[in-house]
């Protein structure tokens, strides 16, 4: 498996099954994320931030590349309802605009 760890949200350190989205895999691990369009690829609220590894996550799918053009999606930005991780690591953080409110993040 590969493995998905989030810098600042403790204890987020997260398999990320083969075919599964980083989405799913934080969500089956317990992990409150937002995603204001139900992992649809229409919003940009359940982007990260990628430190590490960007290299070994899937291609940007298309709702990321038209984000990326319009000025809405960083290039060390991705959705975590789109991005993939087939295989390896990828250290990320959440991004200051996309935290909840009730998670406490270091």
């Amino acid at each position: 498996m590969a493995l998905l760890t989030i810098q600042n949200l403790p204890g987020a350190a997260v398999d990320v099954p083969p075919g599964a989205t980083l989405l799913t895999a934080l969500q089956a691990a317990g992990h409150d994320w937002m995603h204001a369009c139900g992992a649809k690829g229409c919003c940009t609220t359940c982007r990260l931030q990628v430190r590490a590894g960007m290299e070994n996550l899937s291609l940007p799918s298309d709702a990321e590349l038209r984000y990326r053009a319009a000025g809405r999606l960083l290039a060390n930005e991705r959705l975590t309802c789109q991005a993939r991780l087939p295989a390896g690591e990828v250290v990320a953080c959440v991004p200051e605009a996309t935290k909840l409110p009730h998670v406490q993040y270091s």
